[in-house]
């Protein structure tokens, strides 16, 4: 007796159903990419699985996609005679979301104004069937196994599974057109389509004829193995979207034939939109390996540094054999010398961009990434350096085109020795910060730096062309300029203050002194030579890495400012030392509130706001 199954849909999916189904595509046709790009990745993989496992590779059966349409029945089937499903990977595929499970996906997904650059990347093209399906039929048996399956569903929360025993070897999808899909039953459309969206598929896509025999609808050739000079823009476009499942267009294609020692294809591709698994703690890219157009891997960790894991495409090597495993790849010495062709040649033509219009949307993409490989790459610094642009205070009041740093270090000061930086996860925040202030005075350019791997990179390398860099939020960051002006004010002016002030704050300071880069805030607070500079502080205790308290820091008073002068001569007199003891308190709350610090005893901080108020309102 045959048991059927009846399983609800995993949330997300439920909710994905119903915006594929409403609001997703502006043309339906591309439910069709969809499904056929499945059907290659799954030919793709039995062919891989059958150079380990003969009892796979069958009687010889020539690979192929087919497309029936049936108009009697109203069906459209999708088939191929790949690896297949079981019963386990068809509710793991099928019945969840395995790539994302998230809440914030479906939420981007929903406010997004250009929602088709976004599903691809979450392997969900399937569910764009229920486009034009009023019901969906998987029939399927995983090759080299026995048990078949049907998995039903008519997108409305539920789908059922049961044993089959007509199912062939691979996947079998039919699809119970809605009213107004009938035009997906007719053989020229289906061959429009196809031309248009699938041509580049390296499988045969067929479908039978009145005559019985089948008439092959694209070139089924691998479009890498093309020369560049024979290869369309849309040809490429459309490949970028098979290959990738992505739905924006390529910002760059490159398409080279390597030969020599090693020889190798590459068709590669930087995407124009940020993908959302960019950050995932594996860091893995997701170009395809394949050994003379037989697909081996997608996931090669030698075949593509970390910090490049946003390129996409193929790359086909003639040297690697064709038995070799994914264990195998990780030690190949081939692999090892393509690695090293790719990144030098895709660093060396992404820097052949960066005149081009839109560059800047490149980096605000993937230029988080690429940094990483300045404390990974040693040999490539100086290419990955060519590559990258910053924000600075100068271009953020200004253009808000971002500069290279040899452009910063042209238009330096005459005599300023070093690349002053700052950084923080705000970038107009970081731009009032009143660590800045002296240096805006001065007219000296500082880089606002909001990626977290900032900090890291900076300190693996000290310099760049023989300038140092230096964080403005160090107790030591000054210019020549700056150190003279700080002589107007003699530190004796502020002794008893600054006495005063280090007893009332005790352990929460490591010292008081006077400031020489404020011009118009009263305190701030920065960080000593021997300490970690104060964002990557902040960064290693939001990971845990450093205890809740935080480290002790400098705090700096200005000796300009009324407040402070007014101050002064209070703890001169003597008179007032409890008022003037609350006011530092109140000041280093300021300075840690200007920090985007938490105040370690807001109701302490309440207190001695609202006494403060008082005494004003009483005056």
């Amino acid at each position: 007796m045959t048991t059927t199954e009846t399983h609800s849909f995993q949330a997300e999916v439920s909710r994905i159903l119903d915006i594929v189904a409403h609001s997703l595509y502006s043309e339906r046709e591309v439910f069709l990419r969809e499904l056929i790009s499945n059907a290659s990745d799954a030919l793709d993989r039995l062919r891989y699985e059958a150079l380990t496992n003969s009892a796979l590779a069958g009687d010889g059966e020539e690979q192929v996609v087919t497309l029936t349409p049936d108009k009697a029945r109203r069906t459209l089937t999708i088939a191929d005679n790949g690896i297949g499903m079981n019963r386990q990977e068809l509710l793991d595929n099928l019945g969840t979301i395995a790539k994302s499970g998230t809440g914030e996906f479906l939420k981007k997904l929903s406010e997004a104004k250009d929602k088709p650059s976004l599903i691809g990347q979450f392997g969900v093209g399937f569910y764009s069937a229920f486009m034009v399906a009023d019901e969906v039929q998987v029939k399927t048996r995983r090759a080299g196994e026995v048990e078949g399956w049907l998995w039903k569903s008519s997108g409305q929360g539920s789908f059922t599974l049961e044993p089959c025993e007509s199912a062939q070897a691979g996947t079998e999808i039919t699809l119970l057109l809605k009213d107004g899909a009938e035009e997906f039953l007719l053989q020229d459309r289906l061959k429009d389509i196809v031309t248009r969206y699938s041509d580049h598929i390296a499988f045969p896509v067929r479908i039978p004829g009145e005559d019985g025999l089948f008439t092959t609808l694209n070139s089924a050739s691998a479009l890498w193995m093309k020369p560049a000079k024979d290869v369309a823009a849309e040809q490429y476009k459309e490949f970028y979207h098979h290959n990738g499942h992505a739905f924006d267009d390529p910002w760059l294609t490159l398409h080279w034939h390597a030969e020599g020692v090693i020889e190798y294809r590459a068709l590669l591709f930087v995407p124009s939109s940020k993908p959302f698994d960019l950050f995932d703690p594996q860091r893995r890219h997701h170009v395809k390996l394949y050994a003379r157009r037989v697909y081996i891997t997608e996931a090669a960790d030698g075949l593509l540094p970390p910090y490049l894991r946003f390129m996409r495409g193929v790359v086909d090597s003639e040297d690697l054999p064709l038995n070799v495993s994914r264990e195998m790849l990780q030690n190949n010495p081939v692999l090892a010398k393509i690695r090293t062709g790719l990144t030098k040649r895709i660093l060396g033509d992404l820097a052949k961009e960066t005149a081009r219009d839109g560059y800047d949307q490149f980096i605000e993409n993937f230029g988080a990434v690429l940094k990483e490989g300045l404390y990974e790459d040693k040999d490539h610094k100086d290419l990955i350096f060519k590559l990258c642009r910053f924000h600075t205070t100068k271009t953020v009041e200004g253009d808000g085109k971002m500069v290279s740093l040899d452009e910063y270090v042209a238009r330096m000061q005459p005599d300023q020795t070093h690349i002053y930086t700052i950084s923080g996860q705000d970038r107009a925040a970081l731009n009032l910060s009143p660590q800045l202030e002296g240096f805006k005075a001065k007219g000296i350019e500082v880089l606002l730096l909001t990626d977290p791997v900032d900090d890291f990179w900076m300190a693996q390398v000290p310099d760049y062309k023989g300038k140092p860099f230096q964080s403005v939020t160090r107790s030591s960051a000054t210019t020549e300029k700056t150190e003279k002006k700080a002589e107007e004010a003699p530190p004796a002016e502020l002794a008893d203050l600054i006495a005063l002030m280090k007893e009332t704050l005790g352990e929460a300071v490591q010292d008081v002194r006077v400031s020489k880069r404020l011009t118009s805030s009263a305190v701030c607070l920065v960080a000593s030579d021997s300490d970690i500079d104060m964002n990557l502080e902040r960064l290693l205790r939001a990971h845990k890495q450093l205890p809740q308290g935080g480290l002790r820091r400098v705090l700096e008073i200005n000796p300009q400012h009324d407040l402070i002068r007014r101050l002064a001569d209070k703890a001169k007199l003597g008179r007032e030392k409890p008022e003037v003891a609350d006011m530092t308190w109140l000041l280093m709350d300021q300075a840690r509130i200007l920090e985007g610090e938490p105040l370690p005893d807001p109701v302490g901080f309440a207190s001695r706001m609202s006494a403060l108020l008082g005494r004003g309102l009483a005056a």
